[in-house]
This record gives C-alpha cells, sequence and structure tokens, in this order.
C-alpha cells in the first residue's frame, strides 16, 4: 500500500480576516455609545458691562508719488507725525494703519512703519485689499 505523500507548503500570506473582525465590531462599538456620551457643559461666566469700542484707525496711505496722506489730507512727514501724536496723545489702544499703493516700494512702506514705532504708536497695521475669490 501506497500511500500519497502530501508535500507540506509554507503559508505565505497573512490571513486578514480575524483582523477586519476585530475592527468592526469595534466600529459597532463606538457608534453605539458616541450619541449616549454627554458633552461638557460650559457654564459662561455673564459680564457687568460691554466692552468699549475702540477708536477707529488712523490711515496713512503713501500714495506710488511717494506722498503721504492722513486720513485723506495730503501731509508732509513732519506734519503726519505731529498730527498722529496729538490724536495718539493718552489714548495707547490707538492704531495706526498704513495703506500703501502696490506699486510702492517695500522699503519705503517699512520706513513708515519705523517712523511711527519711532514715535511711540504702539499698534502699526496694514491695510489690505482680500484676494477676489
Amino acid at each position: 500500500m501506497a500511500r500519497g505523500r502530501r508535500s507540506r507548503r509554507l503559508m505565505n500570506q497573512i490571513n486578514v480576516v480575524p483582523y477586519i473582525d476585530v475592527t468592526l465590531v469595534l466600529l459597532i462599538i463606538f457608534m453605539i455609545t458616541a450619541p449616549m456620551t454627554n458633552p461638557g457643559v460650559v457654564e459662561l461666566p455673564q459680564v457687568g458691562q460691554a466692552l468699549k469700542q475702540t477708536a477707529s484707525p488712523l490711515v496713512v496711505t503713501l500714495k506710488a508719488n511717494k506722498s503721504l496722506e492722513l486720513d485723506g489730507k495730503p501731509m508732509e512727514r513732519g506734519e503726519m507725525l505731529l498730527a498722529i501724536r496729538q490724536k495718539t496723545e493718552g489714548k495707547p489702544e490707538q492704531s495706526v494703519v498704513i495703506a500703501a499703493d502696490k506699486s510702492v516700494r517695500y522699503e519705503d512702506v517699512v520706513s513708515v512703519m519705523d517712523l511711527l514705532k519711532q514715535n511711540k504708536v504702539e499698534k502699526v497695521g496694514l491695510l489690505l485689499k482680500p484676494a477676489p475669490g
């Protein structure tokens, strides 16, 4: 009697079916328990009075020909600094925004910013037009 010998093959693949079963069971558990959890309720404090409205910012316009305007009035640098000092005196929260023409060189804008910072203007910003879209 000759017996047929079966050759043993090595298993070269990983059986992923048990992993899929465990994953699905965990998914079902999370789907069932998620609606049962209560989100934390936050009790916000009440405010006695509304916040003060900040003053509208002063607008320094730097045109393509390097001329300066403060709130629409043409001025020289010295005049502008004097007017800004007068308007910001005693108002540390007063902000100044620079609206520069897009053809103005970057270094000219930075020089105006430096001038404002040297004259104790704490809040200096740039006025930009939002991109379309």
